[in-house]
């Protein structure tokens, strides 16, 4: 089970992994490329790639939603055991900064063959974020859990529209989804066993 952690979990976790592949193979020959999480102000920097570095993987996370088939299900296993199940779909839009097209290809594709070696994270490779010792109960991902990363089907005026809203202009984008991520609430609340029984009854003549 994850606590509030397992968004971060998540983006850590993808960052990690293709930090990893590149570290691996680099997509561009005598370039030391990277994957970095981005946030909306890093977007709206004068320079992006300045701030990002000059080869480099974006990873940006611009939607949370729950996860349409698996809302009903975690919402029984809660009434049952008390416990808050929220299950997540993560969407990340996954862009390749880099001096010209050939390499923002080369970086990329890199990037795509990574995610479809290693589609599935799970065990080691979910990152766990570092809690303030207050915090120590809070659930982490466990092993048993996994989240997969799976090439999102949306349209480009979809994907136009998102970039509308965002203070950078359009590039070369390839939209992810992270599912299932779950969270998960530290304190239970069962529902209490019935100790007493009130039945009206009604006489009828």
């Amino acid at each position: 089970m994850s606590g509030f952690a397992g968004i971060a979990a998540v983006g850590k976790s993808i960052e990690r992994m293709l930090n990893l592949a590149f570290t691996e193979r680099q997509p561009v020959a005598g370039r030391n490329t990277r994957a970095v999480l981005v946030k909306t102000e890093d977007l709206m920097h004068r320079n992006v790639q300045t701030a990002i570095g000059p080869y480099a993987l974006s990873i940006f996370l611009y939607r949370v939603d729950f996860n349409k088939a698996m809302r009903a299900a975690w919402s029984a296993v809660g009434s049952a055991d008390g416990h808050g199940h929220l299950a997540l779909d993560l969407h990340f839009l996954l862009s390749a900064w880099a001096d010209n097209a050939e390499h923002e290809h080369l970086i990329l594709g890199r990037a795509m063959q990574a995610i479809e070696y290693t589609p599935v994270l799970s065990g080691p490779l979910l990152y766990a974020p570092a809690l303030a010792p207050a915090l120590a109960d809070e659930p982490q991902p466990g092993s048993a859990e996994a989240v997969q990363l799976l090439l999102e089907e949306i349209s480009t005026e979809a994907l136009m529209r998102t970039f509308d809203s965002l203070p950078t202009d359009y590039r070369l984008t390839v939209p992810y989804v992270a599912r299932v991520v779950r969270i998960d609430t530290y304190e239970g609340r069962p529902t209490p066993p019935v100790t007493d029984a009130s039945i009206p009854m009604r006489v009828t003549a």
